[in-house]
């Protein structure tokens, strides 16, 4: 009987296991959104909510004579070896969840995953939510519109119509060099029998 066993194995060692927390940790606290399998998900969020709630208890604190800010930081560095990371979890994520009672991250499950159907699910911190709206109209704004007057049309078609280098005219077979009408499509014979 599996009586007070708390975590899942994942199908990996010990040394394993712990090095994957970590490493999805570490991504994690980077980009401040991951997608993984929901298994992993659901054992990577208390282990990064621990971490952040260390690190909020080092900034709240800001008692550099006591030490309890390097002591949080010296706890979180023997967890995630990164030390940029770490920096932007104190300098940036700790601050940001100051007021916050627990629960940092949040996971999104988005289905199911082709090759083996695990299911698979985004983590997020909060406060960081992707939102796909936004991001396509940030990159409508920045980019610079294409628009060419007709004349500049009508030259580069007849450009393309004497043969000229223009901009990608044509089709495929012209721009590897194929002349048009000299080869013949062929085409393999079907197995013989079946229907």
């Amino acid at each position: 009987m599996r009586h007070n066993v708390a975590h899942r194995k994942l199908g990996r060692v010990t040394e394993h296991r712990i090095a994957l927390l970590r490493n999805q940790a570490i991504a994690l606290l980077r980009h401040e959104r991951i997608e993984t399998t929901m298994p992993k998900a659901k054992e990577l969020r208390p282990f990064v909510e621990r971490l952040i709630t260390i690190a909020k208890r080092g900034v709240v604190s800001k008692d550099a004579a006591n030490g309890r800010l390097l002591h949080a930081r010296r706890l979180v560095l023997a967890e995630l070896p990164d030390k940029d990371v770490v920096g932007k979890l104190f300098e940036t994520l700790a601050p940001r969840f100051a007021e916050r009672p627990g629960g940092y991250t949040r996971i999104l499950r988005v289905g199911f995953r082709r090759g083996d159907s695990a299911e698979v699910a985004h983590v997020e911190l909060v406060g960081s939510e992707y939102t796909p709206k936004a991001a396509t109209e940030a990159e409508q704004k920045d980019a610079p519109k294409k628009t060419k007057s007709v004349g500049e049309r009508l030259k580069q078609a007849a450009q393309r119509m004497r043969g000229g280098k223009g901009d990608g005219g044509g089709s495929k077979a012209q721009a590897k060099g194929q002349t048009q009408g000299a080869a013949r499509k062929s085409t393999t014979p079907r197995k013989a029998g079946g229907s």
